[in-house]
C-alpha cells in the first residue's frame, strides 16, 4: 500500500522549526482525514497538527522533544489510495468534499476516553495543566474541576499544592543543571536583545494618588458585581493616551528609501503574563477604554489562554502598544523593554501606602510609580511626558460611565 509521509507545515507565522511535545497516536493506530497526532511546541504557541489522510501509522520519525525545522518528516502513513491533494496547514482544515469521519484512535493507558465513551473517573484537563500537576506530583483523578464541565485548571492544581495562587514561573531549577533555551523563551530572549539593541529606549516615570482609582474599582465591584482590578484602569489610561497621542501607537519602518512611522488605526494592547512557559504578551485587539468591565473580559479571557496554553499564535502576535505589571511581584516600578515593532511600554508598580502632600498637608495616600519606556526615535521627550502625564492625570481622577458610577 502507499506511503504518505507528513512533513512539519509552516504555520504561516514565520516561524521555522517546533518541538514536538507529544504524539497523540503510535505505529500501528488507525487515523482518520484531519486527525490530530502531534501536539508541537512553536515560537509562539502549542498546537495540535492534523494529518490530511486516512489510514495507518506506519512510523513515527521524531522523538518527543525533538527540534524539528519547517519541511522536516514528521510522520508516515499507510494509506488505501495515493493522495491526489497536498497536505493541510495548521487551522486551515481539508480541502472541499474530503472526509471528516473520524475514528477513535487506540486507546493506551495514559489517554483520557473520547467523548463517545462515556467514563465517571475521566479527567479532563489541559496538556499544560497535566504537565504541571506531574511537575508538582499532584494525582489529577484526586481533583475536583472547577473549570467548564469539571476541567481541572491551573487554579485547581495550585489550591491542591495549599500555595493558594503563586506565580506559575517560579522557580524549580536546580543548582547545576544546564537548560536548554526553546521555543517560548528563545524567541522572548531574542525579541528583548534585537529590541534593545534598535530601538534608543528613554525612560520616565511618574508616581500616582490611586485613592481616586480604588474607590473608582470598588463602585464597579459593587455595582456590576463584576472582578475588576487596578491593572484594568492602569491599562483604560494607557489606551486613553493612545488615542489622544496617536503616535506612541505606532512602529518604525525601515524601507529602501529611508524609513517610515506607521501610525496604527486601531490600538491592540499586549499585556505581560506570567505563564508556566515563561513570560508571554497576549493581545486585545481593538482595545477600548470606555466600558472597564468589557476591556476586564477581555484581558481575563486572553490571559486565561495564554496561562493554559490554548492561546494560538494570532492571539499572541499583532500587539501595537503594552502595559506590564511589575507590582503584582511586590516590586516599585522597573524600566520595561519595548516590545519589537512597538513604540512604547507602561509598566505599573504596586501600590503602597506613602505620605503624600495634599493642600500643604502631609496624608498617608496609596501611591503608585508608572513608568514609561518608549522608542526616542519615534516619541520625543515631550511628547513622552505628555502621554506619560495624561496616563497619571486619568488614574488621579478616572472620568468612567457616569450611569456606571451614577449615585
Amino acid at each position: 500500500m502507499p506511503i504518505e509521509i507528513f512533513h512539519l507545515p509552516d504555520a504561516g507565522e514565520g516561524l521555522t522549526e517546533a518541538e514536538i511535545v507529544r504524539w497523540l497516536v503510535e505505529p500501528g493506530d488507525s487515523v482518520s482525514v484531519n486527525q490530530m497526532v502531534v501536539e508541537i511546541e512553536t515560537a509562539k504557541a502549542t498546537v495540535e497538527l492534523p494529518i490530511p489522510w486516512a489510514g495507518v501509522v506506519s512510523e513515527i520519525h521524531e522523538e518527543i522533544g525533538a527540534i524539528v525545522p519547517v519541511g522536516a518528516r514528521v510522520i508516515s502513513i499507510e494509506t488505501q489510495v495515493q493522495s491526489q491533494r497536498d497536505p493541510v496547514l495548521v487551522g486551515y482544515g481539508v480541502k472541499e468534499g474530503a472526509s471528516l469521519t473520524r475514528r477513535s484512535r487506540k486507546q493506551t493507558p495514559t489517554d483520557s476516553p473520547t467523548e463517545s465513551t462515556p467514563n465517571p473517573n475521566r479527567v479532563t484537563a489541559k496538556p499544560l495543566v497535566r504537565k504541571l500537576a506531574k511537575d508538582k506530583g499532584i494525582d489529577l483523578s484526586t481533583l475536583i474541576g472547577t473549570g467548564p464541565n469539571g476541567e481541572v485548571t491551573r487554579e485547581d492544581i495550585q489550591a491542591a499544592i495549599g500555595g493558594g495562587v503563586v506565580p506559575p514561573s517560579v522557580s524549580h531549577d536546580h543548582a547545576g543543571e544546564r537548560i536548554p533555551v526553546r521555543g517560548v523563551q528563545r524567541l522572548m530572549a531574542e525579541a528583548m536583545v534585537a529590541s534593545a539593541f534598535t530601538a534608543p529606549h528613554v525612560t520616565e516615570w511618574v508616581e500616582v494618588d490611586m485613592s481616586r482609582t480604588l474607590e473608582v474599582v470598588d463602585k464597579i465591584k459593587t455595582r456590576s458585581n463584576e472582578r475588576i482590578t487596578p491593572f484594568v484602569l492602569v491599562s483604560a489610561a494607557l489606551i486613553r493616551a493612545a488615542q489622544k497621542y496617536p503616535r506612541i501607537n505606532s512602529s518604525w519602518i525601515d524601507t529602501k528609501e529611508g524609513a517610515d512611522v506607521l501610525i496604527h488605526p486601531n490600538i491592540h494592547l499586549g499585556f505581560a503574563t506570567d505563564t508556566s512557559k515563561g513570560l508571554l504578551v497576549p493581545v486585545v485587539r481593538n482595545a477600548n477604554a470606555d466600558n472597564p468591565i468589557a476591556l476586564s473580559a477581555s484581558i481575563t479571557t486572553q490571559m486565561n489562554k495564554a496561562r493554559d496554553g490554548s492561546a494560538s499564535p494570532s492571539d499572541l502576535t499583532g500587539g501595537t502598544i503594552t502595559v506590564t505589571n511589575v507590582g503584582v511581584f511586590g516590586v516599585d516600578g522597573g524600566t520595561p523593554i519595548i516590545t519589537p515593532g512597538q513604540a512604547a511600554i507602561l509598566a505599573m508598580g504596586r501600590i503602597m501606602h506613602k505620605p503624600w502632600v495634599v493642600d500643604d498637608s502631609i496624608v498617608i495616600r496609596p501611591i503608585m510609580q508608572l513608568t514609561f519606556s518608549f522608542d526616542h526615535r519615534i516619541i520625543d521627550g515631550a511628547l513622552g511626558s505628555r502621554a506619560l502625564a495624561s496616563v497619571a492625570s486619568y488614574l488621579a481622577d478616572p472620568a468612567l460611565d457616569e450611569l456606571l458610577l451614577k449615585d
